[in-house]
């Protein structure tokens, strides 16, 4: 059992331990992706490919919503934990799982319904529309375990146990392929099949971390007596998850709108970006792994009282992010075309040559996600949900906007520029934030003057 207490010891052992599994559940995540992105493509065509493509940042907007209440709760179990109050640590995770029950089934309700409505808003293309339609309402079936296991496995990296969470990924995205082969290249059930595949993957891994939570975590079995609601609690929760689902729905809602311009574009731009975008996520998810480890060790550390280590945790943080950067630049440069190549429907040169001018673009900027999500790893782990919130506003909305003036005339390599303009607009709202809390509450940051 791999639960961390991040309270004592090395600060930069206990990131980089915590970080290293996140990161190789993510990759296997974005593997999966990829791999189905594959499967489809070669076997159903670039029509069920951009079906998926344009269904993707819909889901992406339900699941990242739900994950950043799963973020919030998160950040108050780690408070808890770190200050040793495990009755409060487990009826906060009663309260957050009976509520995501009941707002994950209204959501799912909700998505089916208006499916086609959402479709038509972001401009799906007529001749995948209704691949895309069928596809989109599978998927909205699987959200009911997706929303639960953001909640559980968030329990767990609360505790420090950033491992577990990854073996089930694993498995799930071991069936998740298998099915994917079986439905999609074996059984004639198209796009459809490809939903339900991932369907039938989310819903074993719940199954798994409960199995788990109840043999091996006391702390967050939850016996029939202890299922109840803490008003209190669910307030608190609410408070710092909506902000936090806002702030995680926000950027996939701009997203939506910059797939409408660049749907706009056209298949093939749709299937270069989406193929550029899959490779750009990789890049990025290590950072984004980091961002977790620093708000968990920043909220453990906080519960304990230990305001010292809360400002050594961001500053050891932004170090690790700065030494990513030069050897993802480096990887990216090197595997850029044949990774375009492996994700591009038949090895479409075409598709292949657009994604790459993106790609060699976008690689120079990757420096800006590995300091944003280090300081909003920190904000969040602070309880500063309403910095993030503004702060991924800003970044999302700068960004459409930028990609609304130039994709449509210098293609979609003005994205990549409209990220980094973004980012950069991000980085000014944060670091000036913090410099002025630091200030201001010298002893809430760990630093013994404001001078420090």
């Amino acid at each position: 059992m791999a639960v961390r207490d991040m309270t004592k010891g090395s600060i930069r052992r206990h990131l980089l331990q915590y970080t290293v599994p996140m990161v190789l559940g993510n990759f296997m995540q974005l593997t999966y992706n990829a791999v189905d992105s594959i499967i489809i493509g070669k076997s159903l065509g670039e029509n069920a490919l951009a079906a998926v493509s344009v269904s993707s940042p819909i889901m992406t907007v339900m699941v990242l919503g739900a994950s950043g209440i799963g973020i919030g709760a998160s950040v108050i179990m780690s408070r808890f934990y770190g200050a040793g109050e495990t009755e409060k640590l487990k009826r906060e995770f009663s309260t957050t799982v009976l509520f995501g029950t009941v707002f994950s089934l209204a959501v799912f309700l909700a998505g089916f319904c208006f499916a086609g409505e959402l479709l038509r808003w972001i401009r799906a293309p007529e001749a995948s529309f209704g691949m895309a339609l069928l596809y989109l309402r599978t998927v909205f079936v699987g959200f009911l375990f997706t929303f639960q296991y953001n909640i559980l496995s968030s329990a767990l990296r609360a505790i420090g146990d950033s491992r577990t969470p990854v073996w089930f990924l694993g498995i799930s995205c071991g069936v998740n392929i298998c099915l994917d082969l079986l439905f999609v290249a074996v059984l004639p059930l198209g796009v459809v099949g490809a939903g339900l595949a991932t369907v039938i993957a989310e819903a074993s891994s719940v199954v798994l971390c409960v199995l788990w939570i109840h043999r091996h975590i006391p702390a967050l079995d939850l016996k029939r007596g202890e299922l109840v609601v803490d008003r209190e609690l669910l307030r608190e929760t609410l408070k710092s998850g909506a902000l936090t689902a806002l702030q995680q729905a926000a950027q996939p809602v701009g997203k939506v709108l910059i797939q409408s311009t660049i749907n706009a574009q056209g298949v093939i731009a749709i299937d270069a970006f989406n193929g550029a975008s899959r490779i750009d996520d990789y890049a990025r998810i290590p950072t984004q792994s980091l961002g977790s480890a620093i708000m968990t060790c920043t909220a453990q550390n906080r519960g304990a009282g230990e305001r010292r280590r809360v400002r050594q945790t961001l500053r050891q943080g932004l170090l690790i992010a700065c030494c990513y950067f030069p050897l993802i630049l480096v990887i990216t440069m090197v595997l850029k075309t044949p990774a375009m190549k492996l994700l591009s429907p038949n090895g479409s040169g075409e598709i292949v040559e657009l994604g790459v001018a993106y790609l060699a673009v976008k690689m120079w900027f990757f420096i800006m996600p590995c300091l944003t999500n280090a300081i909003q790893g920190f904000f969040r782990g602070m309880g500063s949900m309403t910095v993030v919130f503004i702060a991924t506003v800003i970044q999302i909305s700068v960004r459409t906007l930028c990609v609304y003036l130039w994709v449509p005339k210098i293609g979609i390599v003005g994205e990549a520029y409209g990220c980094f303009v973004g980012w950069a607009c991000m980085l000014v709202f944060e670091f000036t934030v913090y410099f002025v809390r630091k200030h201001r509450s010298p002893e809430e940051y760990g630093a013994t003057n404001t001078n420090e």
